[in-house]
């Protein structure tokens, strides 16, 4: 049975038994906890959690909000998320293009319903469990759902998408839980959703002149959206705080009291650590109020000052290899919607990365998103461990019938 929305036209039978390529990948691990685990992916991703428990445990010694019996929580609910989606068959969401449509439309109204919805810092993203004291984000869950989503219509096209007409639609598809999540408004979460299956679009065999044509149209759409905002007697598109961050980034000095004062004082903490860092519980910067929200959104700076460069580049370098191992594995898979699948993971892992370190040096604009395992957050922790799950899922489906 094909993806529910839509069909392909001209489109071949999804991989039904053993790749050659899979078989592969299955002789070079016959025995021990290798059959089972992808451990090229798992063990960084393993200490990644671990270093994040230790930053946040330092960072819960001198910030209140950071709740370290919180997110120990938050890690072994993850965990055992993670153990149940490695064993589940990552494959049963191959055809359900349908459901995950609208089970991602549904997360993201979930927010505006009356009695459930929260508000933080002027995005009503969160959702409170009745009768329960647990409230969750929903747009973090979208994210995974959006990955199934688009790779099970950009698996259609066996990597090669022929028609203009069948582009458009998976970016018009894609464009629904972007505009849902912008509204909310969550720029940042929205941003990853966007990228995340405009990688996928592109691996599943986007014309490059297409996607040339479409980066055009993003800048040019953006660009109006930030002069709207400018201007009086018009719809603002932008909030003043959404605006002011992609002000500052340009020139820090034009809001020196609000978002410019927290990039300055990111790079400040960053700048402080030095080589090996001021030690546990010894961020002056970060640790005493002087960075707002040091352990989430600007968890990097935190660690970069009691850890130094050698922390930071260490913590980069797991990063960098738990994202080349499932590239990597990718590579190797020779089921569509297993390679778009990895790939919708990868680049999200990569793009959090490159945006959250990236603001707090300079080089990327400010902008809400976690540092994945490191930043507090129960939902964005379960959302990621769910992530390994998943590619621990692909490798232990590996030799067996798609």
């Amino acid at each position: 049975m094909a993806a529910d929305i839509g069909s392909a036209p001209a489109q071949r039978p999804l991989t039904t038994g053993r790749s050659q390529g899979e078989a592969q990948v299955q002789r070079r691990s016959k025995t021990g906890i290798g059959q089972s685990f992808y451990l090229p992916q798992l063990v960084p991703a393993l200490l990644l959690i671990s270093f994040g428990a230790v930053v946040m445990w330092s960072a819960s010694l001198n910030i209140a909000a950071a709740d370290f019996k919180r997110h120990m929580i938050g890690i072994v609910l993850g965990l055992i998320v993670m153990w149940f989606v490695r064993s589940y068959d990552y494959r049963a969401f191959a055809n359900m293009s349908t459901a995950l449509f609208v089970f991602d439309c549904i997360l993201m109204v979930l927010p505006r319903i009356p009695g459930l919805g929260l508000s933080e810092n002027g995005i009503t993203g969160w959702v409170r469990v009745p009768f329960i004291p647990i409230s969750f984000q929903p747009s973090e869950i979208s994210k995974i759902v959006t990955i199934f989503l688009i790779s099970s219509l950009g698996a259609q096209y066996n990597g090669r998408i022929e028609t203009l007409r069948d582009y458009v639609k998976l970016c018009a598809i894609l464009c629904v839980p972007f505009l849902l999540i912008l509204v909310q408004p969550d720029l940042g979460t929205g941003l990853i959703v966007l990228v995340v299956g405009a990688s996928i679009i592109i691996v599943s065999g986007a014309k490059p002149s297409w996607v040339w044509v479409t980066i055009g149209m993003i800048v040019a759409v953006a660009a109006l959206a930030i002069a709207t905002s400018m201007m009086d007697g018009v719809p603002h598109v932008l909030k003043e705080y959404q605006l002011n961050r992609l002000i500052v980034f340009v020139d820090p000095s034009v809001d020196p009291g609000g978002s410019g004062y927290n990039l300055q004082q990111a790079k400040i903490a960053v700048g402080s650590g030095g080589l090996f860092g001021k030690g546990i519980g010894n961020a002056s910067q970060s640790g005493t109020g002087f960075l707002p929200e040091a352990q989430t959104d600007f968890v990097f700076a935190l660690l970069s000052e009691e850890f130094g460069f050698v922390g930071s580049a260490g913590v980069l370098l797991l990063f960098g290899w738990m994202i080349f191992a499932t590239i990597s594995l990718a590579q190797r898979m020779d089921s569509p919607f297993a390679k778009l699948v990895l790939a919708g993971v990868a680049t999200m892992w990569s793009f959090q990365v490159l945006q959250e370190a990236g603001m707090c040096i300079g080089i990327m604009p400010i902008t809400g998103i976690p540092l994945p395992f490191i930043s507090y957050g129960s939902t964005s922790m379960v959302i990621h461990c769910t992530a390994v799950g998943i590619v621990q899922s692909v490798w232990h489906h590996r030799t067996k019938a798609a």
